[in-house]
């Protein structure tokens, strides 16, 4: 298998960080508004060097939609900073009626999302966000899987014209893609060839479908690695691709089983190609306070319940 290594564990949320002082540099219309969060978003850096295209909401998260969505009406390309929950739930009527049905170019970038948000509970720990903007017409839906990834996909959304979601985390993550790596947005990425299964993974799974991968190669099985960091739109074909050579289907991701990642595939799949799929995904439940690593154990979504979903899977073939 190709070998992937951590380069050092790193918060994506300091992707978006780092990449939205970078924008701040290029590109002159870029702003950034935030909801009182503003270290937790990391966006303290852009707030200090351009105080004039900074502006502190405070927790009015659907006024800061507002605010976006008329500012792109003078040419500027506003970035949105809050926790994925209030990023979507809190707000989704402004979402939908001032940003999406009229494409407003608003980038709405959500930190800590996930169970990985860790100890703050299940009333921070949005897992139906993917769901709730891949509903929505003209929106696109990002959800990186390290620090690199999530510093490129932040560039790149800058270019995008149009909404677009962008979902990150909170906890240090494995940093595994390398730095600079195009991010072309609606493309996966094949990390690992392989003939017995397709595994597509977003997000902080990425790399735990990777340590299962190693696992299953002890076992004599080869899997096929496809990180699918754009949910919308699909990469159809890739996915397509790679299902018509494996025959079977995994799918992981940190979010609810129903409305992500999965429910997409199995959508695609059941229209053009139907094979046996397995999906790693929490089902039906709300999260709970607790170390992330543990929470991850907990709802099913470790590098042993990604192995298990292979051999499940392959039995079915």
């Amino acid at each position: 298998m190709t070998e992937y290594n951590n380069l050092g564990s790193k918060d994506t949320r300091s992707g978006f960080g780092e990449a939205l002082l970078e924008l701040g540099k290029q590109n002159p219309n870029v702003v950034a508004l935030c909801a009182d969060l503003t270290g937790s978003l990391k966006m303290d850096a852009f707030a200090r060097a351009y105080p004039d295209r900074f502006f502190q909401t405070g927790i009015a998260e659907a006024n800061m939609m507002g605010i976006a969505a008329g500012l792109t009406i003078g040419g500027k390309i506003p970035f949105t900073g809050t926790f994925a929950n209030f990023s979507t739930g809190r707000v989704y009527d402004q979402i939908r009626q001032s940003i999406a049905y009229s494409e407003k170019n608003v980038k709405i970038c959500a930190s800590h999302a996930g169970l990985t948000l860790g100890e703050d509970g299940a009333t921070h720990q949005i897992l139906e966000d993917i769901g709730l903007m891949k509903m929505l017409p003209n929106m696109t839906v990002i959800n990186p899987c390290d620090f690199n990834q999530t510093r490129a996909a932040t560039l790149a959304i800058a270019l995008h014209k149009g909404p677009v979601y962008l979902r990150f985390g909170r906890p240090k993550w494995p940093n595994f893609t390398l730095p600079g790596q195009p991010f072309i947005i609606g493309q996966a990425q094949m990390l690992n060839e392989g003939s017995d299964v397709s595994i597509f993974a977003t997000g902080h799974l990425v790399w735990n479908a990777l340590q299962a991968c190693r696992i299953l190669e002890e076992q004599g099985i080869h899997a096929e690695i496809i990180d699918i960091h754009t949910i919308k739109p699909l990469d159809n074909e890739a996915i397509l691709a790679s299902v018509r050579k494996t025959g079977c289907v995994v799918t992981a991701e940190e979010h609810m089983r129903n409305g992500g990642l999965g429910d997409s595939i199995a959508q695609l799949l059941a229209r053009r190609y139907p094979a046996p799929m397995e999906m790693v995904a929490v089902n039906d439940q709300f999260g709970e306070s607790g170390k992330p690593e543990e929470l991850l154990k907990k709802f099913g979504l470790d590098v042993p319940d990604i192995v298990a979903a292979v051999l499940k899977v392959i039995s079915r073939k």
